[in-house]
């Protein structure tokens, strides 16, 4: 695990998906609970269950796996990283990115706490782009 805890987060669950692991473990922090429940609550990942070991907090993620017609495997979950230490990148809310034309979803760090990008322009507020996620 390294400074930058959203793109440690991103990058298990991208490597999990790869691997056609069923689960994730990650580290528990605030910011990650919030990612973790936005992607609960928009359909990206199956369940979600906090466990404690040696003193610890971890989330155990369960992950969603499709297969084609074919039998071949396919990822349900793309994850990208856009706002990084090193460049920070912020949009108000008329500026949102729209990811594959409303199918895909951009999670924000607003002021009102982290959230999507449709209920970001709801409540008509910017912030900064932490990923996308189609």
């Amino acid at each position: 695990m390294g400074r930058d805890t959203i793109a440690d987060i991103i990058t298990s669950i991208r490597n999990a998906d790869m691997n056609r692991k069923g689960t994730v473990r990650i580290a528990s922090t605030n910011i990650t609970e919030n990612i973790v429940k936005i992607l609960l609550r928009e359909g990206f990942i199956q369940n979600v269950r906090k466990h404690r070991e040696n003193k610890k907090d971890f989330l155990v993620l369960t992950l969603q796996h499709r297969r084609n017609s074919k039998g071949r495997y396919r990822t349900v979950l793309n994850l990208k990283r856009i706002s990084r230490p090193g460049l920070r990148i912020y949009s108000n809310y008329q500026r949102i990115p729209r990811i594959l034309g409303g199918m895909g979803s951009v999670i924000l760090s607003t002021s009102q706490g982290i959230m999507t990008d449709r209920e970001a322009r709801r409540e008509r507020i910017g912030g900064e782009v932490l990923c996308y996620i189609w």
